[in-house]
């Protein structure tokens, strides 16, 4: 994103909550009452809550679906237990917008309380990409395991939560410690093509995850509390339920020296600090202003991003909106953001648990070369360069979705994307650059090898380049235009 764009973002929410929300708090209220200026002080605090958690809370309702509630269609596994999804993603997966087709999964959510816990990685060929990406309650990726990170050499990794004092133990690789008391372990192991699944499979079954003590051999230390998560409800998170489910997220974070005044701030609606929020103990207007606050930001975030979205770098965008902690802050200042939650947010909004930019970069056709939102009905065509034809040091994808539902598209010849492990099926061009055909309909027996299939209406595309080179993460790359044929 460009700074001038960054710089307005900065101005309309602080226009809107230094100046318009306290007057429109203040405007039906008698000013001379004390419960009613708090009132009108908790509006702002709920805005300023609302960006700041938006993420957290998106992380719980997915701890909630896929490793809480046992009934739910996503459940995956208990705390501290892998499991593996031996396949890709199909038109069949709406649980989440724009899936990854590429690489199975494997998920172990992490309740770091009680004891460490070790993840062990056998030995993977080196010709493989896998990684194993560890985020936080935040939604900060907080380290990574895997090709780049760590190499494809067997290890056992102890992750570490903020309490634990103990000490390297005989057999360990390493130390990663996280700032919350939860996370979530999120693998990804390359699929080379169909035939292949059955190696994935292989692999994903020598992931291991234990705590400390089963993997010392030794008894285990008396167990922490058990948490009592409340239900999720979507509806309820669009109103004041909100900030129970924040509430719930914030007192497994202890507070980070940065964020001290801040947090001192939420606890004066009960939110992470003090007694536990409560919707009940709501008065009717303290109930309307946090609804209020919660509609006052969420309405000034999404209409400074439509204001944006014709100057949005479409190459960069993923790069700005994922990574550490220290990665998200030195973004912010590069950004001339006043911090960097509006980022934070986006991500969490546009697709949460992406990976920060050293790992993978996701460029998107939004927009054809005429400035137009792509159509299956048209045709058009990307020409790749010769030589490695995209930079990534792994490997690289192009995957088509439906331009409204952003889930994968059904087609007679299954194709859902085109990446690099395809190559020796698609048909070079003479100087060996490659051309793919994205249009609705079949481009002639010739040119299917290289069709990516569109539907009727609108599309959009994502490519996906794992372990991007230098001069994408240096902002040197420009993305090959997706020209319109016809």
């Amino acid at each position: 994103m460009r700074n001038n764009t960054i710089k307005s973002v900065v101005i309309f929410l602080l226009s809107c909550f230094i100046s318009s929300v306290p007057l429109a708090a203040h405007a039906a209220m008698d000013p001379g009452s004390p419960q009613q200026i708090r009132t009108a002080e908790a509006r702002v605090i709920a805005a300023e809550a609302y960006l700041y958690g938006y993420p957290l809370v998106m992380n719980y309702k997915a701890i909630y679906m896929y490793a809480v509630w046992k009934e739910s269609p996503e459940f995956k596994a208990p705390f501290n237990e892998i499991k593996n999804v031996a396949r890709v993603s199909t038109p069949d997966d709406k649980a989440f917008v724009a899936p990854n087709a590429d690489t199975p999964y494997s998920w172990a959510f992490l309740d770091l309380r009680t004891e460490p816990i070790v993840l062990t990685i056998p030995e993977i060929e080196r010709k493989r990409y896998y990684s194993v990406q560890l985020i936080d309650v935040y939604t900060h990726n907080f380290a990574y395991i895997g090709t780049r990170a760590t190499g494809n050499k067997p290890g056992n990794y102890l992750i570490a939560g903020p309490d634990w004092k103990g000490k390297k133990p005989k057999g360990i690789s390493s130390i990663i410690r996280c700032e919350t008391q939860l996370a979530l372990a999120l693998y990804r192991t390359q699929l080379f093509e169909t035939g292949d699944l059955e190696n994935v499979k292989r692999i994903q079954a020598q992931y291991k995850v234990r705590p400390l003590s089963g993997f010392l051999g030794v008894a285990a230390p008396p167990p922490a509390p058990a948490l009592s998560f409340p239900a999720w409800d979507e509806k309820k998170a669009q109103g004041p339920g909100f900030y129970e489910y924040l509430d719930f997220m914030l007192r497994l974070c202890p507070v980070h020296p940065s964020e001290r005044k801040i947090r001192e701030r939420f606890a004066l609606i009960n939110v992470g600090g003090g007694p536990s929020f409560e919707i009940s103990k709501l008065s009717p207007e303290m109930a309307q202003a946090l609804s209020a606050g919660l509609d006052d930001m969420r309405s000034a975030v999404l209409k400074v991003t439509e204001s944006e979205k014709p100057f949005l770098d479409l190459v960069m965008a993923s790069m700005e909106l994922f990574g550490s902690r220290e990665q998200l802050e030195a973004i912010g200042k590069r950004l001339n953001l006043k911090d960097f939650y509006l980022q934070r947010y986006r991500g969490a909004f546009f697709g949460i648990y992406g990976n920060s930019c050293e790992e993978a970069v996701y460029p998107a056709y939004m927009f054809d070369t005429e400035g137009k939102k792509p159509e299956g009905a048209r045709k058009y065509r990307l020409r790749l360069p010769a030589g490695k034809h995209l930079p990534a040091g792994a490997f690289w994808s192009i995957t088509m979705y439906d331009g409204t539902s952003l889930l994968l598209v059904a087609n007679p010849i299954n194709r859902y994307l085109i990446n690099s492990p395809m190559l020796p099926q698609l048909k070079l061009n003479a100087d060996g650059g490659l051309t793919l055909y994205v249009q609705h309909d079949s481009p002639g027996k010739d040119k299917e090898p290289n069709w990516l299939p569109a539907p009727a209406g609108p599309f959009e595309l994502i490519m996906r380049l794992y372990l991007p080179d230098a001069e994408v993460r240096e902002h040197r790359w420009k993305m090959p235009p997706l020209e319109r044929v016809e």
